[in-house]
C-alpha cells in the first residue's frame, strides 16, 4: 500500500512538473511573439508614414468661410485630419457657438513662405466652402522659401514673353526652359568648386607681388571669373510668370526652381515616377531651409563613417581586454573588481561620456596635438575642437564594455582541452592563442561589435558635445591629403531626427519627415548588423568542428 502511495505521489509530482514546465514554455513563447509583434508594428509604423511622405499628393483649391460672411481662396496640400473636442475649439476662439461635440480640423500646407503668408495653416473642415482639385495647380519645389504652389501664366525670357496661357504649349516650354537651368546651375556649381576654387588657391599661395607666376595666376583666375559670370546669366535667365490662389500675380525666377510638376494631372506611372525620384533626392541630397526640405546624404554619410571608425577603433581594444582578462590575468580580487568595473561603466549615461569626451579627449588631447602639429593656425583650433575623430573615440569608449563582455563569454566557451591539445602538440601560448582560441571565439566578437554597431548608430547626447552638427553639408572627405579629414564635424542621422523633431517652425508639419529619417536610420542599422551576422555565422560554421 505504501508503495502504491509512493508511486501515485511521484506521477501526480511528475504531471504537475509537466505542467508548469509547459506553462512556461508557453510564457516564453508568448514573450518573444510580443517582442515580435512590437517590432514589427515599429517597422511598419515607420515603413508607412516615412515612405509615404514622398508620395506627390493632390492640391486642394479650398474656399474658407471667414468673418463677416467673406471667403479666402487657399491653395495647397492636405497633410491631416484630426477630430478635436469643440469645448477645446471654443475655449481656443476658434469654434463659437454650439455645435457637435467633436469637431474635424485639417492640417493646410499653403507654401509660398516668401510671401509673408503662414506656410501651415490649421483649418476647421465646418468652414470650408467649397473644395476642388484643379488640374493646372502646379507645384515648384524651389532650393529656398520652400515649395511654391499656383497657377502658370506665362514664361519669360529675359524679360520677353516666350509663351502665355495654361495649356500643353506652357507646360513643354516650361520643362525645357528648366532642364536648361539646371543643367547651368550644376556647370555653375562645378566651376565654383573646381576651376575657381584651385584658382583662387594658387593665386592665394602666391603671396610676392614680384612673383613672376602671379600674372599667369590673376589671368586663369579672370578666365574663370568670365565663364562664371556667363553661366550666371544662363541661370538666371528664364522666370516664371504665376498666379496665387487669391489671384495675386508674381515672378518666380526659374534659378531657385528645383522640379516643376502638376499633381493633379499625373497618370499612376508619371506619379511612380515622380515618388521614387523624390526618394532618391531625399537618400543622395543636401538639406536645405532649416533641415526641414532637401536631402540627408550628409547625415547618412556621417552616420557610416562615425560607425565605422568605432567599430575600428572598438574592436580591438575590447578584444585585447578581454583576452588579458580571461587568459593572462590572474583570477583574483583585482580582476573580479575590473570586471564589475567594466559591466558598471556599461549602465553609465552616455551624455557622461560626452561630457568625457569634450573634457579630455577635444580640449587635452586635441590642444596637445594643436601646440605640437599645427602651432601656425593657432589660436583657430584643428583638433583642438569637436569632430569625427573624438566622435568615434567617445562611442567606442560607450560600447567598450560590450566587445569586452561578448569576447570573454565567447572565450570561456572554449573548451580547456582544445587549448592543451594545442600546448601538447608544441604550439606555444600565443600561437594557440592566435591560430586556435581566437578564431574560434571570433563569432563571440562579432556578436558584441554587433550589439556595439547597433548603439552607435543610435546615439545621439554624447555627440551632441564632440562633433555633430545641426548643418555641414561639406563632408568630411576630399581629394586632398589625408583624404578623410577627422578634424572636421559632421552630421549624423540620430541628431537630424531631434532637430527636425523639436526645433522645427511647425512640429506637426515636419513629422511625416521625422518618421521618414528614422525609417532610414533603422534600415542602415539593420544593413551594418546583417552583414555583420552574416559574416559571424560564417565564421561560426567555419569553426564549428573544433567546437565539438
Amino acid at each position: 500500500m505504501t508503495t502504491r502511495r509512493r508511486s501515485v505521489r511521484e506521477r501526480f509530482g511528475a504531471g504537475l512538473r509537466r505542467q508548469g514546465g509547459d506553462a512556461l514554455e508557453w510564457l516564453a513563447a508568448a514573450a518573444a511573439a510580443l517582442a515580435l509583434v512590437a517590432v514589427l508594428a515599429l517597422v511598419a509604423l515607420l515603413t508607412v508614414r516615412g515612405l509615404g511622405h514622398f508620395w506627390p499628393g493632390s492640391l486642394k483649391a479650398l474656399e474658407v468661410r471667414e468673418g463677416g460672411g467673406a471667403t479666402e481662396s487657399l491653395l495647397g496640400h492636405v497633410l491631416a485630419r484630426r477630430n478635436v473636442p469643440a469645448l477645446q475649439l471654443r475655449e481656443a476662439g476658434l469654434a463659437p457657438g454650439p455645435g457637435p461635440e467633436q469637431r474635424e480640423r485639417l492640417l493646410l500646407r499653403l507654401g509660398n513662405r516668401d510671401l509673408g503668408a503662414p506656410e501651415f495653416r490649421w483649418l476647421l473642415a465646418s468652414d470650408i466652402v467649397e473644395e476642388r482639385t484643379p488640374p493646372a495647380a502646379t507645384v515648384l519645389e524651389r532650393s529656398e522659401w520652400g515649395p511654391l504652389f499656383a497657377y502658370p501664366l506665362a514664361l519669360r525670357d529675359d524679360g520677353t514673353t516666350l509663351v502665355a496661357g495654361d495649356g500643353p504649349a506652357l507646360r513643354t516650354a516650361l520643362a525645357e526652359a528648366l532642364a536648361a537651368t539646371v543643367q547651368a546651375r550644376e556647370a555653375l556649381r562645378a566651376l565654383e568648386q573646381g576651376p575657381l576654387a584651385a584658382a583662387s588657391a594658387a593665386l592665394a599661395r602666391l603671396r610676392s607681388s614680384a612673383d613672376p607666376r602671379v600674372t599667369a595666376a590673376r589671368e586663369r583666375l579672370a578666365a574663370v571669373e568670365t565663364e562664371r559670370r556667363s553661366l550666371r546669366r544662363a541661370v538666371e535667365r528664364y522666370t516664371l510668370q504665376v498666379a496665387l490662389a487669391d489671384g495675386q500675380r508674381v515672378e518666380q525666377p526659374l534659378a531657385t526652381v528645383l522640379r516643376a510638376y502638376q499633381p493633379n494631372a499625373l497618370s499612376l506611372p508619371a506619379r511612380l515616377g515622380l515618388y521614387f525620384s523624390q526618394l532618391w533626392d531625399f537618400v543622395s541630397g543636401a538639406p536645405r531651409e532649416g533641415n526641414t526640405d532637401g536631402g540627408v546624404f550628409p547625415a547618412i554619410f556621417g552616420t557610416v563613417a562615425l560607425v565605422l571608425l568605432t567599430a575600428v577603433l572598438v574592436t580591438p581594444l575590447g578584444v585585447l581586454a578581454a583576452v588579458y582578462l580571461h587568459e593572462y590575468a590572474r583570477q583574483g580580487p583585482l580582476t573580479r573588481l575590473v570586471r564589475i568595473a567594466v559591466n558598471n561603466l556599461a549602465g553609465v549615461p552616455s551624455l557622461v561620456f560626452g561630457v568625457f569626451g569634450l573634457g579630455f579627449f577635444v580640449y587635452v588631447l586635441g590642444g596637445e596635438i594643436d601646440a605640437l602639429f599645427f602651432a601656425d593656425r593657432l589660436p583657430s583650433p584643428t583638433f583642438g575642437s569637436p569632430g569625427l575623430l573624438w566622435a568615434s573615440l567617445t562611442l567606442a569608449l560607450l560600447t567598450l564594455p560590450v566587445v569586452i563582455v561578448a569576447t570573454e563569454e565567447g572565450l570561456a566557451r572554449i573548451p580547456r582541452s582544445v587549448r592543451e591539445g594545442s600546448l601538447a602538440l608544441g604550439a606555444t601560448r600565443a600561437e594557440t592563442l592566435w591560430r586556435v582560441v581566437l578564431p574560434m571565439a571570433t563569432p563571440a566578437m562579432m556578436t558584441g561589435l554587433v550589439l556595439a554597431v547597433a548603439r552607435a548608430a543610435g546615439e545621439v547626447a554624447p555627440l551632441m558635445l564632440v562633433g555633430v552638427v545641426k548643418l555641414a553639408p561639406k563632408l568630411p572627405v576630399s581629394d586632398e591629403f589625408p583624404y578623410l579629414h577627422l578634424e572636421q564635424k559632421f552630421m549624423n542621422l540620430g541628431f537630424h531626427i531631434y532637430d527636425i523633431g523639436f526645433h522645427s517652425p511647425d512640429p506637426d508639419a515636419t513629422r511625416s519627415l521625422v518618421y521618414a529619417t528614422a525609417f532610414l536610420l533603422v534600415a542602415l542599422i539593420l544593413v551594418l548588423n546583417l552583414a555583420a551576422v552574416i559574416l559571424r555565422n560564417r565564421l561560426r560554421e567555419r569553426y564549428k568542428s573544433l567546437d565539438t
